[in-house]
């Protein structure tokens, strides 16, 4: 019987959130069994708490929210998915602001941090999500999301942005793969041509070249990189040969999609638990995974 974890003592993470640029401190406790994963917003009050559930996500604009009364968490995707990935059940997550830091863009500051002091198991069972029927989202961006009933957990997924550099990508995700190692090291990215997009409509204003990928998949002026050199403050960038900029240096060839793999995982966390199910993904979001995850929460309360 496996039973239920969780943390052995807290940990603080501080940062600008990748969004709003807002710095926040955030402290990741430890939390009594059957209690879940809860945030809560220190700023607004004791009160002030948010289950993450699917049935409170309130925004699926680039990340995922969570609200409840007048508290909202954004761009929880990542914690999520490393305490998935770690295996704790049960953790209380207290914020001062309204984003979660972005830190390295990947779930490795939380693994780096918890990992190595190991976890404290509690004195009840772990309670899987077993599904009886398939659940599936399909949107019409023909993007998919599929769980479908299993005795164990897996998870693979499919990524297509009709893109020259990343081309197809594909990421599994089961017992014989090492989350801490192949997953949640993996950064999130964006697309040289989004960015100036983003930041004049008020997204992305706490990015940098330490926590993002950027894919250059259209030919730029060297004008155009100084300016993106400018707009993140560090000295000059190029465009390498592979259509990736000079920030970072991959992780892996196909680290976009297990950066993807990361986020599904962590949406799917609001599901309420582990699930024990076959998910295969296409093309998959925060806006199709979080559906999929609130349909079965459906299915679930209709059992009870």
């Amino acid at each position: 019987m496996q039973l239920q974890q969780t943390l052995r003592k807290s940990y603080l993470f501080e940062g600008k959130g990748l969004h709003t640029g807002r710095f926040a401190r955030m402290t990741v406790s430890p939390a009594p069994a059957d209690t879940g994963i809860v945030f809560k917003r220190t700023d607004i009050g004791e009160d002030a708490l948010v289950e993450a559930l699917a049935e409170n996500v309130s925004s699926t604009v680039r990340s995922t929210t969570i609200s409840k009364g007048d508290a909202s968490v954004s761009t929880i995707e990542h914690i999520l998915s490393a305490l998935t990935g770690m295996g704790v059940d049960n953790a209380l997550i207290e914020i001062d602001n309204v984003e979660v830091p972005i830190l390295d863009g990947s779930a490795k500051p939380y693994i780096d941090a918890i990992w190595k002091d190991g976890f404290q198991e509690q004195d009840a069972p772990r309670k899987y999500i077993e599904l009886k029927e398939t659940v599936e989202v399909v949107n019409e961006k023909g993007s998919i999301v599929r769980l479908e009933p299993a005795d164990d957990f897996s998870y693979d997924i499919k990524i297509d942005f009709n893109s020259k550099v990343l081309g197809v990508q594909h990421a599994q995700w089961d017992a014989s793969v090492v989350y801490a190692e192949e997953i949640g090291v993996c950064r999130t990215f964006v697309f040289f041509h989004e960015i100036e997009f983003l930041f004049n409509n008020g997204l992305v204003k706490g990015g940098d070249v330490d926590n993002a990928i950027v894919i250059v998949e259209h030919p730029v002026t060297k004008e155009q990189v100084d300016n993106m050199s400018r707009l993140f403050n560090v000295p000059s960038l190029e465009v390498r040969e592979d259509g990736y900029l000079s920030n970072l240096k991959l992780r892996f060839t196909n680290e976009c999609a297990r950066h993807k793999l990361l986020d599904l995982i962590g949406d799917l966390r609001l599901c309420g638990g582990f699930l024990k199910a076959k998910i295969t993904a296409e093309k998959a979001g925060h806006g199709i995974n979080t559906t999929a995850a609130k349909h079965v929460r459906a299915t679930l309360s209709s059992r009870a």
